[in-house]
């Protein structure tokens, strides 16, 4: 796994005064790695501490501290010059209520006031990313459970399920730049690398969509779901239910997509739902391009 990280992404850190109540904030280093994951369990959220070694492989972070103690953390993921994500926006409940994750996410969104910036909201979160400029553009339905057998999807005339080739990642990147809007290379090849399982979907050799099956949290996480109607996504997500039945799932759906009922019958009930959230310009998708029917994680979209 590589990447790169700007040792001067948050300027305006470099000389930040100790404010008033103790609290510091500076960039996140992987040293911080065990202190993030302990305040994630902390919230009962599910991410092991590879699931935070993956995400900040491609991230920048700051984390606040107090007394050497880490206190909160808040991470961005930059795709391009114009498109940004963040997540993990984490303070523990110890010291909630006292505007730090204001401060986080002020610097955090330092230098991206040209950028596209998406995120999945909390309910506890949504006021304040509201007041930082955010608006509403749909919601997220978590689902997760023991994954049933699902019985298999009609495709239509020449189109197949079939595992994704050695040769295929740049079809997958631009299959998740169009459904997405944000380029994202290098996390595709990393889920690839992850993957336990990834199908395409396939109409006489052109690539139509794609899902990958890797591990997360609890147990197994489904996504992206890359697909060009809720019938192709639903043989994608049935093909790798399948691959995994008998074991924890997650899957993290559009709530438009029209799939929540279908999943409640393969055994992944609704277990959260975020609200998606977006600062700037709309995202764009070409005409014709596939649709994003699952995300990768709340955090990175």
């Amino acid at each position: 796994m590589s990447f790169m990280r700007s040792i001067s992404a948050f300027p305006s850190l470099d000389q930040a005064p100790i404010a008033d109540d103790g609290v510091v904030l500076r960039p996140m280093t992987e040293a911080d790695l065990p202190q993030a994951q302990a305040m994630s369990a902390e919230l009962r959220w599910p991410h092991r501490p590879v699931d935070w070694e993956h995400v900040f492989a491609h991230s920048e972070g700051i984390v606040a501290e107090r007394d050497g103690q880490l206190i909160a953390t808040a991470l961005r993921w930059r795709w391009g010059e114009r498109h940004a994500t963040v997540g993990l926006i984490i303070v523990t409940p110890a010291c909630q209520g006292r505007r730090i994750g204001h401060r986080l996410m002020t610097a955090l969104l330092e230098g991206m006031d040209n950028c596209t910036v998406l995120l999945h909201a909390t309910a506890e979160g949504r006021g304040l990313y509201e007041r930082l400029g955010f608006v509403r553009i749909g919601e997220i339905r978590q689902h997760q459970g023991v994954a049933l057998p699902a019985p298999l999807i009609a495709l239509p005339a020449g189109w197949r399920l079939r595992p994704v080739g050695q040769n295929e990642a740049q079809a997958l990147h631009r299959l998740d730049e169009d459904a997405r809007g944000m380029p994202r290379p290098a996390l595709i090849d990393d889920l690839l690398a992850q993957a336990e399982a990834c199908v395409v979907l396939d109409d006489d050799g052109t690539q139509k969509g794609f899902a990958i099956l890797r591990r997360f949290g609890r147990g197994h996480v489904i996504g992206p779901v890359v697909a060009p109607d809720a019938e192709s996504a639903k043989a994608l997500i049935a093909h790798l239910a399948g691959v995994n039945a008998g074991r924890f799932t997650r899957i993290d759906i559009d709530f438009d997509s029209g799939l929540a009922e279908w999943l409640e019958g393969i055994g992944l009930l609704r277990a959260d739902a975020p609200t998606t959230m977006v600062r700037g310009a709309p995202l764009q998708h070409p005409e014709g391009a596939p649709r994003l029917f699952a995300i990768v994680t709340q955090a990175l979209g």
